[in-house]
């Protein structure tokens, strides 16, 4: 399990951290394509992970020592068609659209606009599989708003991490335990759990893994 890396140096720095944990993801500005592979088959409880090139990213690796990836997000079925349920903020789809659980295509997800590198991670009980993905949509469909407060505590809000550990929670599959990472720098307290934390669980296989 990783830990948190020493955080040193100047205010301007904490407040670089700060101000990029405050977000799990990136919105650079450059040509828009898929980094996924056309022959990545998606099966429903797939775990998603991503990671771009943008400051977010950056300063979310120098906090997750062993991360390779800053967002996370689990595939469902939608009506048959495959999708992609994350908690996400600054994505919004509409002007004033609120910070909060989306449901994105695949596509989307893996934008480079928003991803650099990413994988493709299945549960090893697919039951389990289908019963976390079904718990995400529950939680997507309760119009559920993004965690600014990182408290895996209180499921009103969720953050990237949490909804997948507690999407896999109510299937009765334990994804990362009570571990928890603590963060206290300037401005910011918490304690929370990180993408690698879920990409380090033995209960998942990675099936696909591709970069730009």
């Amino acid at each position: 399990m990783g830990r948190i890396a020493s955080i040193t140096g100047s205010f301007s720095v904490a407040l670089l951290i700060a101000a990029t944990l405050w977000s799990c993801s990136d919105n650079p500005s450059r040509a828009v394509g898929c980094i996924m592979p056309s022959g990545c088959k998606l099966r429903t409880g797939d775990v998603v992970l991503r990671r771009g090139s943008g400051l977010t990213s950056r300063t979310v690796m120098a906090l997750d020592e062993k991360g390779e990836y800053s967002h996370v997000g689990i595939v469902v079925d939608s009506a048959g068609v495959k999708m992609v349920v994350h908690a996400v903020p600054d994505e919004p789809d509409y002007e004033g659209d609120p910070d909060r659980v989306k449901m994105d295509t695949p596509e989307q997800f893996f934008s480079s606009v928003y991803a650099q590198m990413g994988e493709v991670c299945r549960p090893k009980d697919s039951l389990a599989a289908r019963k976390a993905a079904a718990a995400a949509l529950d939680v997507y469909h309760r119009h559920t708003l993004f965690d600014h407060a990182y408290d895996d505590a209180d499921t009103l809000r969720m953050y990237c991490t949490e909804l997948v550990v507690h999407a896999y929670h109510r299937a009765g599959v334990e994804l990362v335990g009570s571990k928890r990472h603590h963060v206290d720098i300037p401005f910011l307290k918490m304690d929370c759990m990180f993408p690698s934390d879920v990409l380090e669980s033995g209960l998942l296989e990675s099936k696909y893994k591709f970069s730009l």
